[in-house]
Formats: structure tokens, sequence, C-alpha cells
């Protein structure tokens, strides 16, 4: 693999002082990488990029070979999907959390090395996610977590009816819901009950958040199934979408939200043997590490 780019994506409030960023630096440029590092944010703060120059990242991707994030899960959320349009694999540096898609710890870096050999990938599967207003599409987005449709900042019980390939599934009267991608199944929806589920499996997870349907706990379906979820009896309270812990978009009574695989996915780069069940036993159970 040598000349080959890498770009280094670095958040400096994670890695401060580029400390991680800097000794990788210097490991991939002594096994004949060329390097180049880019925020992973649209605002720079190039002060707290120590001696860098801050390239484009929208530029530098172009032709990169890799992409090496310092930071949390949160920071390759931030990226996925600009790496998946571009296909560029990313290989994920945790700085601190629990880090179930970053492949290193901060102390781990000399594995590196490894990458002098080659790399195999994970790909992740994404959903594609779109809002129909009044018979157009009005917004669309590509994630890898999840979507997720809850109340605004005023607390009321919101209603929601879920449809699979447009048969109704489910009616949900609570603080909102989830749908999420395998490898959401440990971020939002976890910590709102829903199930575990193998990063590489293919499913759909529907996870309620505070139902008052006691009965409904959470769906795992099959990914070829369309998903849509229809806004009724909300009034004029907020409620809103989110992907990905992205920016919120205000959706009103009549929306209805698609979610289904997308064609796009995430390749992450694979350097350990660490097993799915090992990493979640080693953040998750106690005792576990």
């Amino acid at each position: 693999m040598n000349g080959k780019k890498v770009i280094l994506c670095p958040n400096p409030s994670r890695d401060t002082g580029m400390t991680a960023t800097k000794e990788a630096d210097r490991i991939l440029q002594s096994i004949g990488f060329s390097t180049v590092v880019c925020s992973p944010f649209r605002e720079i703060r190039r002060e707290l990029f120590a001696d860098y120059s801050v390239a484009s990242l929208p530029q530098e991707i172009r032709d990169a070979d890799l992409m090496v994030t310092f930071g949390g899960d949160g920071t390759i959320l931030h990226l996925a999907r600009m790496a998946a349009l571009h296909r560029t694999p990313v290989l994920g540096v945790n700085m601190g959390g629990l880090g179930f898609i970053a492949e290193l710890e901060a102390a781990e870096l000399d594995l590196l090395y490894r990458l002098r050999e080659g790399f195999s990938t994970e790909r992740r599967m994404m959903v594609d996610v779109t809002v129909q207003r009044d018979g157009r599409q009005i917004y669309n987005n590509l994630g890898l977590n999840e979507a997720v449709i809850r109340e605004g900042p005023i607390s009321h019980v919101i209603h929601l009816r879920v449809c699979s390939d447009g048969r109704h599934l489910a009616d949900i009267a609570g603080d909102g819901v989830i749908l999420s991608t395998p490898t959401g199944s440990t971020a939002y929806s976890l910590s709102a009950g829903g199930p575990v589920v193998e990063p590489v499996a293919g499913a759909l997870v529907i996870c309620p958040i505070c139902s008052h349907n006691m009965r409904f706990s959470s769906y795992v379906l099959s990914p070829d199934h369309v998903l849509t979820v229809e806004l009724e009896r909300n009034g004029r309270k907020p409620v809103y979408l989110f992907v990905d812990e992205g920016k919120a978009f205000a959706l009103y009574s009549g929306d209805t939200v698609t979610v289904r695989r997308s064609r796009h996915t995430l390749e992450l780069v694979r350097l350990t043997e660490k097993s799915f069940c090992e990493i979640y036993a080693q953040k998750m159970l106690p005792g576990g590490g």
C-alpha cells in the first residue's frame, strides 16, 4: 500500500494538542503513506490543530485511499455520509467514551503498522431517509445509525402510524420512535430498550421511545422492507426528525417519513481480530474487559 493517500480527521476537542494525530502521522509516513490533515467539521478553529495546516476535506477526499478519524463514534457518524458517497474506507481511533464503531483505542496506534500489508473492511448497512409533504419530497438524508422521530422541547405525547411496505404495522403514542440499522442498535435504540443486533447483520430495528402501549417493545425486520412513519393528531406542537444525531428537521401532521436500506454502505477498516461479542462484553457487561 505504499504511496497511498490517507486523510487524518482529528476532533480537536478529543485529541488535545493533536497528540494521537501526530503519532499516527509519524507511523503512516514511516511506512510510505502520504498524509493530509482535515477537520471533520465545517467550522475550523485552526489554533486547535497545533502546527498543522488544515486542508479542505471535500476536496481531499476525492482521491483519498483511507480516512483515519480521532475522536469518538460521533466523529465517525459525522463523516459517514461523505465517506460512503466517495467509497472511502474509514478507520476510527477512539479517544474516549464507549466507541463501538471505532476500530482502535488511542493506546493501540502501533497497530497502524499493519496497514503496510493492506487491510480488510467490514461493510455497514446505511439507510436512506426522506420526508414527503403534500405529495412532494422535501428532505433526504443518508444515515449509518438511525432515524429518530421525537418530541420537541415542549413535552407531549406524539402519535405515529408505522407501516411496512404500505401495510399497517403499529401505532405509537409516546415520546417517539427510533428506526435503526444494526450499527445503530447499540446507540440510542439500546438506551430506549431495543435489542442488540450484530453490526454486519441485515436488519431494520423499530424501537418506540417511552411508548404508552406496553405490549409494543420493538421489531427486528428484514432490511428489504420499506418503513414509513406518518404523523397523526399532533396539532401544532413540534415534532422533529434527527438522522445520526444531526440537525433537527421539523415535522408536521400529515408528513410521512420513509426509511429504507441504502445502496450506499460505509466501509470500516479492520486491523484486529476482535469480534463484536468481545467488544460488547468489554464495554457493556459487568466484569468485562
